[in-house]
C-alpha cells in the first residue's frame, strides 16, 4: 500500500540504508562486485533517485544481495505510481447500474 502523505521511500536509499551500510560496502565496492557495466556514478545515480531501477539492475541487485527482482521493481513502481497519482487530477463520475440520470431537454 503506497503512503498518501508522504513520497515512497527510494529504492536507492533502501539499497544503501538497509544494505549497503549494514554490511559495511562502499559504493564503489559494491560496483565492482556487481561487476559488467557498473560504475560508481552510474549506483550514485540509483541511490541519490536521479535514476531508476529497471529490470536488468533488478535482477543484479536480487543475485547480489539474495532478494528477489520483485522486491527492487516493486519499490521503483511504487514510486512511478505515487508521482503520477500526484499529477492525475482526473474524477471520473460513478455510474451504478439501475440507476439512470435524468436529463432535461434544452428549450
Amino acid at each position: 500500500m503506497l503512503p498518501t502523505h508522504r513520497k515512497p521511500t527510494l529504492p536507492g536509499k533502501i539499497l544503501l540504508e538497509e544494505f549497503l551500510i549494514p554490511l559495511g560496502i562502499t559504493q564503489t565496492g559494491f560496483a565492482q562486485h556487481l561487476g559488467g557495466s557498473w560504475t560508481q556514478p552510474k549506483l550514485s545515480a540509483i541511490i541519490c533517485g536521479k535514476r531508476s531501477i529497471t529490470e536488468e539492475i533488478s535482477l543484479d541487485f536480487a543475485d547480489a544481495l539474495g532478494t528477489s527482482p520483485e522486491f527492487w521493481i516493486g519499490l521503483q513502481t511504487d514510486i512511478h505510481l505515487f508521482e503520477a497519482k500526484q499529477k492525475h487530477n482526473k474524477i471520473l463520475p460513478i455510474r451504478r447500474p439501475g440507476i439512470r440520470k435524468k436529463i432535461k431537454a434544452k428549450s
